[in-house]
């Protein structure tokens, strides 16, 4: 049985959309462009959909191919080689569901990041003490101690892209619910989690709405989403929406702008971010 190929890297996405408009600019067909390489239309393809790393001798030639200046060549190649390395997230790759490995990948190299989450505290602004209990309750399919130990590391790696240079803006909205939803039967658990959160809501960088149970139903009630939004005008917005053994990975028009919209909607029905500090002030000292 061959390995399982790690999911790609957002530059292995952006290279592959390049190269899928470098051919189509050249007024290539995918069989035209897979008969110089000598290979089958489903290796091109492949590649401009990011389901195989980048070969570095097909780019040289396709990019030939397709009419790009030799400056262009190397600085494509120098791009690809580094977009071919293995993300940080793939030393995890043990415990990292394969259909989790991209969002990994698409939450590091987002500008921003928009979501909604019903039930817990977003995984980036949860405590470690937080994490586990959540962990321990049964949320992944490993429940072993030294699973949930690595699910807990990798929960807290992912957070440090919050800490460094340039990070991306983070805007959630929280359900009234996760503030509500006991994880553990030690309190201090939740207090520090909410404390984490009154400190995280000070950032200029993360903008965190509470939707209160009296502000009544919302569009986004069914399912948990995220939606990324990148600096590379080849990447389009994504959204990213999971279910029980999976997750779904949507870049079309439609279904990013009806996610767009619904995240609009709840932001302007949920409690303002000021607002927001308020309720968790407020939350704390019932503890």
């Amino acid at each position: 049985m061959s390995e399982r190929r790690p999911a790609p890297t957002v530059g292995q996405v952006v290279l592959g959309r390049r190269l899928q408009e470098l051919r189509e600019r050249a007024g290539l067909k995918r069989e035209e462009a897979a008969r110089v390489l000598r290979v089958a239309p489903a290796t091109v393809r492949r590649m401009e959909m990011a389901e195989v790393a980048l070969k570095i001798p097909y780019v040289q030639v396709l990019l030939t191919t397709y009419g790009v200046d030799t400056d262009e060549v190397a600085a494509f190649i120098g791009l690809a080689e580094e977009a071919n390395r293995p993300g940080w997230w793939q030393r995890f790759h043990d415990v990292l569901p394969e259909w989790f490995s991209l969002y990994v990948s698409l939450e590091g190299a987002a500008r921003l990041i928009r979501s909604y989450e019903p039930h817990f505290v977003p995984g980036l602004l949860q405590t470690e003490d937080y994490a586990r209990a959540v962990l321990e309750a049964g949320t992944v399919g490993q429940t072993g101690p030294e699973a949930i130990e690595r699910h807990v590391a990798l929960r807290m790696k992912r957070q440090g892209l919050l800490t460094g240079e340039n990070p991306p803006h983070l805007w959630v909205i929280m359900d009234e619910t996760a503030l509500r939803r006991p994880v553990s039967i030690d309190s201090k658990v939740m207090r520090d989690q909410v404390d984490r959160l009154l400190e995280e809501a000070e950032l200029d960088h993360i903008t965190l709405q509470v939707a209160e149970f009296a502000s009544g139903p919302h569009p986004g009630t069914y399912t948990s989403f995220a939606l990324f939004r990148f600096a590379e005008p080849e990447l389009p917005d994504m959204v990213y929406s999971e279910y029980l053994s999976g997750a779904l990975y949507l870049d079309s028009r439609i279904e990013v702008a009806l996610h767009l919209e619904v995240l609009d909607h709840m932001t302007a029905h949920a409690a303002s971010a000021q607002r927001t500090k308020q309720i968790l002030q407020e939350f704390r000292a019932s503890f």
